[in-house]
């Protein structure tokens, strides 16, 4: 009697032990990512609401099953925008087996470039730097580089300057790799032929108080300003420049200066900022498409803003968008590598990114252009977008572009 009950509770505990096996079997894979972000430091502006675009779209994976029975998880490390912060963020991201890895800094991409070739892991990082693609194959930029931005900027200038002689421009850069990573770059554009007068460089401090360098601008005769930084040192100087006077009414307005800026140096975070002295005439571009041009992305961004409880302000910023963006562009590199029987490692997450162009290219809906990859172009999105603000809000500046001096000095 004992031995059939015992034979009895073998038979229940194999059950319970293949329903155990089965569930898991039945719950599928579980790929990790992880990212290290600027929540509190400098540059947390920037990366709060990036890191909530990133957050909020793993999330609608998950609940939508874009993955089938796989599950998404990122882990997401605040680093105050330290590199030594990034780098054992990093280290412990690895011993969680992550497939797939979200940077943030250009100092700290920089710095780890050596590290992610060691690991062969697959890199996104929110630093748009061309430099981060030097000795290293397995960092993709998401969009145009900063370098194809400020230049683009001045092409635009050049061709649309309406005085005489060549606009005569400063460029007002972030004191670190990532402010002056277009500044050569803009230097050889100019000795290639781009026509304008670079005038000054500066490196802006934390000064609250922009008046000495607008007023040294004035007194060299500076028409436009464009801007590689992020938001509230522009948000400074433009309400400075709106104190003096000096923020043209209408572009390239005689004896005024009309303010431009690279990606994360402006957008609607901008306007909250600056309030009226960026409400109108500030010219800015980036690869993102902007919250007010109607169409599925617009309504999918806000939709899932609302759907996870984000306000209006973070809903309409750029740098949601390209929370959101980095995340696509991973979870379609799975989908592909799942579609083909593949084992989702680092290995065959790298072997989709690098077959993203041509009619595998990857339209996301939140940029301007279709994402775009292979092992000689890890630059996204090569098209850029100009926007202007007008009562406080972005709109589109004709069709996308791509910078022209950009390709003749690479």
């Amino acid at each position: 009697m004992k031995h059939k009950q015992f034979t009895i509770m073998l038979v229940a505990l194999s059950f319970l032990l293949l329903l155990g096996f089965s569930s898991q079997v039945m719950a599928g894979e579980t790929y990790k990512m992880g990212l290290s972000i600027d929540m509190t430091g400098a540059t947390s502006d920037v990366g709060t609401p990036y890191s909530k675009g990133v957050e909020d779209y793993v999330k609608y994976v998950n609940d939508e099953k874009l993955l089938g029975d796989d599950k998404l998880v990122c882990f997401i490390r605040d680093d105050g925008y330290k590199t030594e912060v990034t780098k054992r963020n990093f280290e412990d991201f690895l011993d969680e087996d992550i497939v797939f890895y979200l940077n943030y800094s250009t100092g700290s991409t920089m710095a780890l470039r050596q590290d992610f070739q060691e690991e062969q892991i697959p890199v996104l990082p929110a630093s748009f730097h061309a430099g981060n693609l030097e000795g290293n194959d397995y960092i993709f930029l998401p969009i145009a580089s900063y370098s194809s931005q400020a230049v683009g900027l001045a092409e635009y200038v050049a061709a649309n300057h309406k005085g005489s002689g060549k606009p005569k421009v400063a460029l007002f850069l972030h004191p670190s790799a990532f402010g002056r990573a277009p500044r050569d770059d803009v230097k050889k554009s100019i000795d290639a032929g781009l026509a304008i007068d670079l005038v000054e460089i500066v490196e802006h401090g934390k000064d609250l108080d922009n008046t000495a360098m607008l007023k040294r601008f004035q007194s060299k005769g500076v028409q436009y300003v464009i801007s590689q930084t992020v938001q509230p040192p522009v948000a400074t100087m433009l309400k400075g420049a709106q104190s003096l006077g000096m923020i043209a009414k209408t572009y390239g307005e005689a004896g005024k200066i009309t303010f431009l800026g690279c990606h994360y140096g402006g957008g609607p975070a901008l306007v909250a900022l600056a309030g009226s002295a960026a409400n109108e005439n500030y010219y800015w571009t980036t690869s993102y498409k902007m919250m007010t041009a109607k169409g599925p992305g617009r309504d999918a961004q806000f939709a899932l803003a609302e759907r996870y409880g984000r306000d209006e302000n973070v809903a309409k910023d750029a740098n949601y968008t390209n929370g959101i963006m980095v995340v696509q562009v991973a979870v379609e590199t799975i989908r592909r590598a799942k579609a083909k029987g593949k084992k989702i490692t680092r290995a065959a997450l790298y072997e989709e990114m690098v077959a993203m162009n041509g009619f595998n290219a990857f339209n996301s809906l939140t940029t301007v252009g279709p994402v775009s990859f292979s092992k000689a172009d890890r630059e996204g999105v090569d098209t850029l977008q100009l926007y202007v603000s007008k009562g406080g809000l972005f709109y589109e500046i004709g069709a996308p572009f791509a910078s022209e001096y950009v390709q003749k000095i690479k």
